[in-house]
């Protein structure tokens, strides 16, 4: 017999005889899963269930590798449910993979997000605590220690601390293993988690963006890649970087809301509003096709964060029509799934704010409610606080001082709630409701003549807006400070000073429509017509095809034509 036939039949029958026993070994139960209240049911894939292209080699039976990597691929859309009932599907199967187990572990982690809850970390403790006892190899451990860094010790140690032990922990992983692509993406993933919320220097974020552009070049479908490079470059500084990637996201990953929707964080940051337009268009659909067959009692929480942005991009082309359509098919709910998601209740707030203090609408800003939904505003202060900045705003210019008093005091127990709470996660929302009491206060000293104390409170205010990033759940503040000094200088007839502070509002906000019309009304009174054309052609430009009934676009055309006749 030949010899070569003879060994190929042998390491056959031992193959055959391996995956029985594997398959056999696997059956085994594990008296601990049953504490485990999992994710389980049947995937929820809008579309045509693209996520995206990968292969992570550290998946146990061949058998589950498939729905492994489906799991890998929702974890990096941000499809954490989703994601934990593909791992759940790969444990049910195999029980004795830890990887499985890690994937639970990353789903429930929400690293880019909010902290998880203390029901959370308890199970991630226990799902972990399974995956330790397991057989396993030396890099499947080492991806195992990593996430388990960021759950030990839960109870006693800061979300910050846990966060930057997790990221150290894989830095040793993506150091250690070079070749492995997963590795490097799920390290930028923790640099972006432990980045400086607040500053602007942006080091995490540039050190990521470097490793992940290398590696999108031989993987240009990959959910992951594409995705956190948005993340890393969502922001004044690293945009223009993201522009190319945020174009081809969303075709990498199509049955994603939250992949078609993160596109328009670019396309926001460089003012580009018709791709944002575009890009929460189709993120709604997907969320509404979401919520339909996931059967949940109230909107999905995606849908709702892209209408904030659609709100905001439609008003900065001067849309009022389409951003109220927008508005109008949200403001009558009185629930979202999850409820206490700050994409949930960050918009209940800021969307009606924009709606009036974009518009300069005093008298509606003044009279503006919460959302009457099920849920106890008490638990979110910086929400919160919104919807009183802009109630003091509007009441402020319609000279109802009263009011701003309250509104102010009101602002600063906020502030203090949110102090108190000792949550350096939410340390951007502390700055931002601080500028918010500056500014409240410094219209209140202009309006009523100390216009010295309200010029000095507002220059204060954008001092520490500068300094201050914006937090990434927003397309942007309500009102920008620095927009704001700019009216301020306007009223005091300082028109050079005020264009400055409108054309600075615009390195960081570019194509926002009250910044390109201020700048185009100072430049006009400071006598500089060449520059008032400028702007006011662009602001036209802007608002071109929107149906804008914008009086400032009235405004726009007369002097465009009448220097046309000059």
């Amino acid at each position: 017999m030949n010899h070569s036939i003879i060994k190929s039949q042998f390491f056959s029958i031992i193959i055959i005889v391996c995956l029985f026993a594997c398959k056999s070994e696997t059956k085994q139960p594990n008296p601990d899963l049953a504490s485990i209240d999992f994710l389980r049911g049947d995937l929820l894939l809008c579309g045509d269930g693209q996520f995206g292209e990968l292969k992570f080699s550290l998946s146990c039976n061949y058998e589950t590798r498939e729905t492994f990597d489906l799991a890998v691929t929702l974890l990096h859309s941000f499809q954490y449910n989703e994601s934990e009932k593909a791992f759940v599907k790969v444990i049910d199967a195999d029980p004795n993979c830890p990887m499985a187990y890690w994937g639970v572990a990353m789903s429930i982690y929400h690293a880019a997000w909010f902290p998880p809850s203390k029901e959370d970390l308890i199970k991630g403790s226990k799902v972990l605590k399974i995956a330790k006892n397991l057989s396993m190899e030396d890099k499947q451990r080492d991806y195992i220690n990593a996430i388990d860094a960021f759950y030990t010790d839960w109870e006693t140690i800061d979300h910050k601390t846990r966060a930057k032990r997790f990221e150290a922990k894989m830095e040793q992983v993506y150091l250690k293993y070079p070749e492995d692509i997963e590795a490097a993406i799920f390290y930028s993933l923790a640099l972006f988690s432990t980045r400086d919320r607040i500053g602007k220097e942006y080091v995490n974020e540039r050190k990521a963006g470097e490793i992940l552009e290398e590696l999108f070049k031989d993987n240009p479908n990959h959910p992951g890649i594409a995705h956190y490079i948005i993340h890393n470059y969502d922001n004044p500084v690293l945009a223009q970087n993201g522009l190319e990637t945020a174009r081809r996201y969303a075709t990498i990953a199509p049955s994603s809301a939250h992949a078609q929707h993160m596109p328009s964080h670019i396309f926001t940051r460089l003012g580009i509003w018709q791709e944002s337009i575009s890009s929460n268009l189709q993120s709604t659909e997907s969320a509404r096709c979401y919520a339909e067959s996931a059967a949940l009692s109230g909107s999905y929480f995606e849908e709702l964060h892209g209408i904030d942005y659609l709100v905001y991009a439609y008003l900065q082309k001067g849309d009022n029509t389409n951003a109220q359509l927008q508005y109008n098919l949200v403001k009558e709910r009185k629930k979202f799934h999850p409820m206490m998601l700050t994409a949930v209740t960050y918009p209940l707030t800021a969307i009606p704010a924009r709606l009036a203090l974009e518009n300069k609408d005093w008298k509606k800003a003044s009279n503006l409610k919460i959302q009457d939904v099920e849920i106890n505003w008490e638990k979110f202060p910086w929400q919160e606080a919104i919807h009183h900045f802009a109630v003091a705003l509007g009441a402020v210019n319609t000279n109802d001082f009263i009011t701003v008093d309250i509104k102010i005091e009101t602002l600063k127990k906020l502030h203090q709630k949110l102090i108190a709470q000792n949550d350096k996660t939410k340390e951007i929302q502390i700055k931002q409701v601080e500028i918010q009491i500056k500014t409240a206060q410094a219209w209140l000293s202009f309006r009523q003549n100390d216009t010295k104390n309200g010029l000095a409170l507002m220059k204060e205010a954008v001092e520490i807006e500068k300094k201050t990033s914006k937090h990434p759940v927003t397309p942007g503040d309500v009102l920008p400070a620095i927009e704001l000094l700019g009216d301020m200088l306007l009223e005091l007839n300082k028109p050079n000073e005020a264009l400055a502070a409108y054309e600075e509002n615009l390195i960081d906000r570019p194509n926002r429509f009250n910044g390109i019309y201020g700048a185009a009304i100072a430049a006009q009174q400071s006598g500089n017509l060449e520059k008032a054309a400028l702007y006011f052609n662009q602001l036209i430009e802007l608002s071109k095809n929107s149906n804008s009934n914008r009086l400032e676009l009235i405004e726009a055309n007369k002097f465009i034509k009448t220097q046309k006749v000059i």
